[in-house]
């Protein structure tokens, strides 16, 4: 059931940026069509009340998704304990090594053969 809801909620969140992105700002923006005569399909007007209610529509579903979320996932995991319950306290109490002794310096080896003077 999450993975539903997830799913839809994603294709809200990518659908919902589009729009936004669509529409025209007052600084011009990323806007389509911006300079659109009569002869459009749709006006001006009726476009940006296409695209706010859109937008609207698109926000309330993702508010939507977004709290069935939270309830479907606290649910799943309410019945699990807390996460300080599942920590194991140690049987015997854990010691710190004995410092090893440095080990004797290596004697260098006796040379084989004579040197020469």
């Amino acid at each position: 059931m999450i993975i539903v809801v997830l799913v839809i909620h994603v294709m809200l969140t990518i659908t919902l940026i589009g729009v936004v992105l669509v529409q025209k700002s007052e600084g011009g923006g990323l806007g389509i069509g911006g300079g659109g005569g009569m002869s459009g399909f749709m006006t001006g007007r009726s476009t940006a009340n296409l695209l706010t209610r859109t937008t609207a529509f698109l926000a309330a579903g993702f508010m939507l998704t977004s709290i069935t979320l939270a309830v479907l996932y606290g649910r799943q995991h309410m019945a699990s304990s807390s996460i300080l319950d599942q920590i194991q306290t140690p049987a015997a109490p854990i010691t710190a090594p004995a410092p090893a002794e440095p080990a004797a310096p290596a004697q260098p080896p006796a040379p084989s053969v004579p040197l020469a003077k």
